[in-house]
């Protein structure tokens, strides 16, 4: 039986999930948190999807067993396309939160405009986002954006600088000065913000997940009359077992939003 003062585990491919749990922290700041990074497996954006599926199982199973946890914040893009519906059909006494780009935000600001999704290879590929491009393709013009090599420059800790600048810059040549909106369709990139926004220009409104998937888990756990409103608790655990992970988990948690 799920109680209050257990934890909320939230799971990411490796570190990009602390942006989903910064927004977290602003909505329920006295919860306990499980943060567990599987940065020895990543990135998850290049393997394939049942590879990403078999890796968000293996990662649910340690969490349910291994602690006491009464809601399961998926904070990756692609494990929430490649696997949250067996997630939720392996653990239907859990709640299960996923996440996916903000598409939607995107075309109700933007009606019209042209709205970048940059996403990570599976994420793009999966039906999940298939079927949320059609929604809106009628709305507004989109643009698919792959961003390989991202996610490893930001597990390894370089956010803002010249090589993940010029990286940025490559990924995004052939869309400067064509965007209203770039929808940041993996959890690692809004880390990137800075340089991204450099790019771009200013003008550029970019959206991520976060917030909403925030939100979501806030109406769930009130649905089920399970909000915690303790001093609040952060645990940091990551698949590679080393310190340096740990570090840049805590930093990206603190840096200045």
């Amino acid at each position: 039986m799920n109680r209050k003062h257990d934890y909320i585990a939230v799971f990411d491919s490796g570190v990009g999930g602390i942006s989903v749990l910064r927004h977290l922290l602003r909505y329920l700041p006295g919860e306990r948190y499980l943060y567990f990074g599987d940065s020895v497996n990543a990135p998850y954006g290049s393997r394939t999807t049942e590879e990403v599926r078999q890796l968000t199982l293996a990662a649910a199973e340690k969490l349910t067993t291994e602690y006491d946890i009464k809601a399961l914040v998926i904070a990756c893009n692609t494990a929430t396309a490649a696997a949250v519906n067996e997630i939720r059909e392996t653990y239907p006494d859990l709640i299960v939160i996923g996440i996916e780009p903000a598409l939607k935000v995107g075309a109700d600001r933007f009606p019209g405009g042209c709205i970048g999704v940059m996403a990570t290879e599976v994420t793009l590929r999966e039906n999940k986002f298939d079927t949320l491009l059609h929604r809106f393709e009628d709305d507004c013009t989109i643009a698919k954006i792959p961003a390989p090599g991202l996610v490893q420059r930001i597990e390894a800790g370089d956010t803002d600088g010249p090589e993940t600048e010029n990286l940025l810059r490559t990924i995004l040549a052939d869309h400067v000065g064509k965007l209203d909106a770039l929808v940041l369709g993996c959890t690692h990139y809004p880390f990137a913000a800075k340089a991204i926004s450099r790019i771009l220009g200013d003008n550029v409104r970019l959206l991520d997940g976060g917030d909403g998937t925030a939100r979501e888990t806030k109406r769930r756990l009130e649905e089920a009359c399970l909000l915690e409103a303790g001093d609040g608790e952060v645990t940091i655990i990551n698949s590679a077992g080393n310190p340096e992970m740990l570090r840049i988990s805590r930093e990206l948690l603190y840096q200045e939003r």
